[in-house]
C-alpha cells in the first residue's frame, strides 16, 4: 500500500469532509480520485474528491489587477503563502477490521487527520467489495457534478480493475438511473467523453 499524503482534514461530517493542502501538494490529488482517511484501530473512511478550489485573499486580489507580476512574486504566492487548496470529499464507505462497507461511515475523520490518495490496490479492494453499493452515495450527492465525478472515478477504477469491471459498473448505473432520464443522460454523456 503506497502512502501518498494529499492533505489534512479541515472539517467533516458523516456524508463528507473538506481537506486542505498546500499548493505545492496539488500535483497529486485529482477530481474524482478515491481517497482514504485512516483513523486507527482498523478503521478508515473512503471518499471521492468532487471539488477542488483555492480561495483568494487580499494580496491575490491586488496582484490580479497589477500590470507586471514578476515570476518571483508568483512563486512566492504559490510556494510560501499559507492559503490552502481545499478539496471537498463525498464519503462513499468505510473499512473496519479489514472489511469494506459501502455505507456511510459510523463516525467522520477528525480535524487534522491525514488524507491519503488511494493507490490501485486500495481502489481495487474498495470497488470490488459488494455490488457497487457506493454508487447510491454519488447519485444522491447534493450540489456535486454527478456525471463528471462518476466518469473520473470509473476511469481511475478501471485502471485498478478491468474493462469488464467498468462494463458491469455502467450496467449498474443504467439500472439505478432507469427512472431518472436526465441524470442518466448526464452520466452517459460524461462517460462517453472518457471512453
Amino acid at each position: 500500500m503506497t502512502q501518498i499524503e494529499i492533505g489534512r482534514l479541515l472539517r467533516a461530517g458523516t456524508t463528507g469532509f473538506i481537506a486542505g493542502c498546500r499548493v505545492s501538494q496539488l500535483t497529486v490529488p485529482a477530481f474524482g480520485s478515491l481517497v482514504r482517511a485512516p483513523l486507527g484501530e482498523g478503521y478508515q473512511v473512503y471518499g471521492l474528491i468532487h471539488d477542488i478550489h483555492i480561495d483568494d485573499d487580499g494580496l491575490v486580489r491586488q496582484l490580479v489587477t497589477a500590470e507586471h507580476v514578476t515570476d518571483e512574486v508568483m512563486r512566492d504566492n504559490r510556494e510560501r503563502r499559507i492559503v490552502p487548496v481545499e478539496m471537498s470529499v463525498l464519503a462513499v464507505g468505510y473499512e473496519q477490521d479489514g472489511k469494506v462497507h459501502h455505507l456511510l461511515p459510523p463516525r467522520p475523520p477528525l480535524s487534522l487527520d491525514v488524507i491519503y490518495l488511494c493507490d490501485d490496490s486500495d481502489v481495487k479492494r474498495f470497488t470490488s467489495a459488494g455490488r457497487f453499493g457506493y454508487f447510491r452515495h454519488i447519485l444522491q450527492g447534493k450540489d456535486i457534478p454527478v456525471g463528471e465525478v462518476l466518469a473520473a472515478h470509473l476511469t481511475q477504477a478501471e485502471k485498478a480493475n478491468s474493462e469488464a469491471w467498468k462494463e458491469n459498473a455502467i450496467k449498474e448505473l443504467i439500472t439505478l438511473l432507469r427512472d431518472d432520464y436526465p441524470t442518466l443522460m448526464s452520466v452517459l454523456g460524461a462517460l462517453r467523453e472518457v471512453a
